[in-house]
C-alpha cells in the first residue's frame, strides 16, 4: 500500500510540475516558465511579465527581427489584453490581462495601479517614462505590477525561452 501511495505521489508531482509549463499563469509569486515566443523564428526576444494583485504572474515572449522593439509593439504582439487612456503626457495603461475587471479612472486615487519596470542585464529598474517611450533590445523585458504600494518591488524576472 505504501509503495503504491509513494508511486502515486511521485506521478502526481511530475504531472503538477509539468502543468505550469503548458500555462501562461502561475499561482506562485514567480514568473511562469518560458513559453513559445510569438514570431519564434525571429533572432531576438523581448518579454512582458505581468504580476497581478493576487501574486499570479503571466509572461509573454515576442520575437523581433530589428535591433530593438518598442513598448507598444511588444504589448500588441504579446497577445495580452490591455486598455490605455491618453493623457497630455502620453498613453497610460489602465488594465492588463483584465485587471482591474472594471475601472472608471485610469489612475485610482486610492488602491492599486499599474507600476512599470524595465529589465536590462538581469535587473529591474523603475521605468522613468511611459511604455510608449521605451525601446527594448534582445533579452530585455517590460514588467508590470498591479499594486497599491507607493514603493513596489518589481515582478519576477523574465525566463528566457
Amino acid at each position: 500500500m505504501v509503495k503504491h501511495l509513494l508511486w502515486a505521489s511521485a506521478t502526481l508531482a511530475l504531472v503538477l510540475s509539468a502543468v505550469p509549463a503548458c500555462s501562461s499563469s502561475s499561482t506562485a509569486a514567480q514568473a511562469s516558465p518560458a513559453a513559445t515566443c510569438v514570431n519564434q523564428t525571429a533572432p531576438h526576444r523581448a518579454y512582458v511579465v505581468v504580476e497581478h494583485l493576487s501574486g499570479n504572474t503571466v509572461q509573454r515572449c515576442v520575437g523581433f527581427s530589428g535591433d530593438t522593439i518598442d513598448g507598444p509593439s511588444l504589448m500588441d504582439e504579446s497577445g495580452l489584453e490591455y486598455q490605455t487612456q491618453t493623457f497630455s503626457f502620453g498613453k497610460a495603461i489602465c488594465q492588463i490581462d483584465n485587471e482591474p475587471s472594471q475601472y472608471s479612472a485610469c489612475f485610482a486615487a486610492s488602491g492599486p495601479n499599474w507600476s512599470l519596470f524595465v529589465e536590462t542585464g538581469g535587473a529591474w529598474t523603475v521605468a522613468q517614462t511611459g511604455y510608449t517611450q521605451i525601446t527594448l533590445h534582445d533579452k530585455e523585458a517590460l514588467g508590470w505590477l498591479y499594486t497599491a504600494s507607493p514603493s513596489p518591488a518589481p515582478p519576477p524576472l523574465a525566463k528566457a525561452s
